[in-house]
């Protein structure tokens, strides 16, 4: 029997449990329970079955949301399962991770008329959480096998993502990626109470039981050239995200105990990987009894304030020289990092780091807002006089990444990059300057959420499948054409 949606107006918003901040800080354990079956399809009744679902218009990958919520409504959550797998690699990653309140929540239409949100992000968890519970979640098995293979440089989102695609086509498909397990910032920058690693390794065992092969700790350059690489595959996907850190430009930046926030989240979670991490053990990235500042507003900031109150850290301080309306990162993520003890310092913007050999304090100026610059935000200005020395033991640059030279990495100098070091593609076809070589995710179009890495590598899958189909056509011609002369 169906159910009877749009509840909204009798049922309350409700997300899934949230564990007390005060014993979730003791542990990296995800901090959101799962809804129960019950709850899930209570919760997904509240959904009003927009004609224009404007969640879906808001969402990267274009989810079809609403017919996903009103089939676990129903009970019939092997279908969800299916209709959310559709266009979406990695849901459950997603509905973990997405900043919902700025995306499909956030332009939920019972959201704008005051009865609170669908919780999707929730959700969408839940139902591939139940899918992988159950054994619906399978090994690819491609139809036919093209005999055409596809090499992919990076194992993050984008490059798993197109990964997934091209095997599902049947694609040879081969990742490369420097680190040595599969899924790079999913693995290596986000924290467990976000985001487990199990569910991260759980997919790249799926593609490798379904034939993708990934050859890890292997750097193009030193494990093998470009050339190499593109003589060995009919096609070449780079999607290696952006990993360069943006630096801070002050007096005392040099001093002992100031780190990227990539290097002190790797080392954190390499630890809780169970690996040796020398910088952790000996205390050197380790915020255990440390006054801790963060610079930044973004959510690598909020990952690495709510890691180093779970290290133990003496105090933990995030400076961001705008104010909470301005910050980039998610409201929710704030919010946490706020119940589990973290000080936010708005309007603050770093002039120098104090201290001799190490770093004892940030001097920071006080901050307003200005006229909006060219891209609509108002512009921080300095208050003169206004500044103020915070204690500080351990400084973390968490400013974002821009691109690191690949032009020069993979030595191959007719790899055109933009102004901003990104690899220039064709809008149309997402290939590179050099043919047959494609790019896909943060490397093209910069620092950005997982959600459209996703979306590029799924589209980037696409533009391969019609690169090849093509070449292997003209190829047919070619022989046709080579018999009928002889």
């Amino acid at each position: 029997m169906a159910q009877r949606m749009l509840t909204f107006v009798k049922v309350a918003k409700q997300t899934p449990e949230k564990r007390d901040a005060g014993a979730r800080i003791g542990d990296f354990d995800e901090i959101y329970k799962t809804f129960v079956t019950a709850k899930a399809a209570e919760q997904a009744s509240r959904c009003s079955q927009c004609g224009v679902p404007f969640c879906q218009v808001h969402c990267p990958v274009q989810n079809n949301i609403p017919d996903w919520l009103k089939l676990v409504a129903e009970g019939r959550l092997e279908e969800a399962y299916e209709v959310s797998a559709a266009t979406n690699n990695m849901p459950e990653v997603c509905g973990r991770i997405c900043p919902q309140d700025r995306l499909c929540e956030g332009n939920c239409v019972i959201e704008q008329s005051g009865h609170g949100t669908v919780t999707i992000g929730a959700v969408e968890a839940y139902i591939t959480d139940t899918a992988w519970a159950n054994g619906w979640v399978k090994p690819i098995s491609p139809r036919i096998e093209r005999g055409q293979s596809v090499g992919i440089v990076g194992a993050g989102p984008a490059g798993l993502a197109a990964a997934e695609e091209l095997r599902r086509k049947g694609y040879e498909v081969h990742v490369y990626d420097r680190y040595d397990r599969v899924g790079g910032l999913l693995i290596y920058g986000i924290p467990n109470f976000k985001l487990e690693k199990e569910i991260v390794t759980r997919r790249a065992e799926r593609l490798v039981a379904s034939g993708v092969t990934f050859h890890l700790e292997f750097e193009v350059g030193r494990d093998g050239t470009f050339p190499e690489l593109r003589a060995r595959h009919d096609a070449l996907l780079v999607a290696t995200g952006v990993y360069e850190a943006r630096d801070l430009k002050v007096p005392g930046i040099g001093l002992a105990g100031i780190w990227p926030a990539m290097t002190f989240l790797t080392a954190s979670n390499r630890k809780g990987l169970g690996d040796e991490v020398p910088a952790f053990d000996d205390g050197t990235l380790d915020a255990k009894g440390k006054n801790v500042v963060v610079v930044g507003g973004g959510d690598t900031a909020m990952d690495c304030v709510r890691t180093a109150v779970r290290q133990g850290a003496k105090s933990v301080k995030c400076l961001y020289r705008r104010d909470r309306d301005n910050m980039p990162g998610s409201m929710r993520e704030v919010a946490n990092a706020e119940e589990e003890g973290v000080e936010f310092v708005w309007l603050s913007a770093p002039r120098a780091m104090t201290g001799r050999e190490r770093v004892e304090g940030v001097r920071a100026v006080r901050m307003r807002l200005g006229l909006p610059d060219a891209s609509g935000r108002q512009t921080p200005e300095e208050i003169p006089g206004s500044e103020v020395t915070h204690a500080a033991d351990l400084v973390i640059k968490a400013l974002g990444f821009d691109p690191e030279d690949l032009p020069a990495l993979f030595g191959e100098s007719a790899l055109k990059v933009s102004r901003w070091g990104t690899l220039q593609t064709d809008i149309r076809t997402m290939m590179t300057s050099l043919d047959g070589v494609f790019a896909a995710g943060d490397i093209v179009r910069g620092a950005s959420l997982v959600v459209w890495a996703i979306r590029d590598g799924r589209d980037a899958a696409r533009e391969i499948h019609r690169y090849l189909q093509a070449k292997a056509e003209a190829a047919q011609e070619e022989e046709a054409e080579t018999a009928a002369a002889e």
